[in-house]
């Protein structure tokens, strides 16, 4: 299990809680242009949300929205961290599948150092 200052839904800052309930409210899609200030996700304006739905497909439910706390899960914990180490800055693309972070693709100024 992975060890991090948030491993609870309660334990997250209201801005934090705020991306958690918007990734879970799809099942899939992407999440575009979110600014991030101070590691901190601004969801004012609200980012630009790509909705995929499979024609004929049945969707369940949503089952942790309605929960007021629950463990996070690793692919919410990574996404997290990622956007600690953003600082300042865009997230351009949030991946989701099966209301989980599958991809994030950061924007930021082009530096020396290759990741």
């Amino acid at each position: 299990m992975i060890k991090s200052a948030f491993s609870t839904k309660k334990a997250l800052s209201p801005a934090r809680r705020q991306l958690l309930e918007l990734i879970q409210r799809y099942r899939f899609c992407e999440i575009k242009n979110l600014e991030i200030r101070g590691g901190e996700p601004v969801l004012d304006p609200v980012p630009l949300v790509t909705e995929e739905i499979k024609i004929g497909a049945e969707y369940d439910p949503r089952p942790a929205m309605s929960k007021d706390d629950f463990l996070l899960q690793a692919q919410i914990i990574e996404l997290l961290e990622h956007i600690d180490r953003v600082g300042d800055g865009r997230v351009a693309v949030i991946e989701v599948r099966h209301r989980l972070p599958f991809r994030v693709v950061i924007e930021r100024p082009a530096s020396g150092d290759a990741r």
